[in-house]
């Protein structure tokens, strides 16, 4: 099997004053989804069906709306650049 721990293109950036920030999130979104991740680990129960007698909290349902998001633009982001890579490739003949 193929180790992609080190090849896997990063879910982040790092913008101008050197923040890390989550791809399709702001910076003051990145640190709420950050502190409620530390928090608790049952919002991802919820998004997998685990634990289906649990009501979720607000927090919860938080987690689940930012991690949708930068998720959703993340499998964007990814796309896009796949497809850029693909009509750069100098390997493949489009005629």
């Amino acid at each position: 099997m193929i180790d992609q721990r080190h090849n896997a293109p990063r879910r982040y950036f790092v913008d101008a004053q050197g923040h890390r920030v989550l791809i399709g999130l702001s910076l003051k979104e990145t640190a709420e989804f950050e502190a409620l991740d530390l928090a608790s680990t049952e919002a991802v129960q919820i998004m997998t069906g685990i634990g289906m007698g649990k009501v979720a909290t607000v927090d919860d349902v938080r987690w689940l709306e930012l991690y949708s998001k930068h998720e959703g633009a993340w499998r964007v982001w990814i796309a896009q650049s796949q497809a850029g890579r693909t009509q750069d490739s100098g390997f493949i003949n489009y005629v």
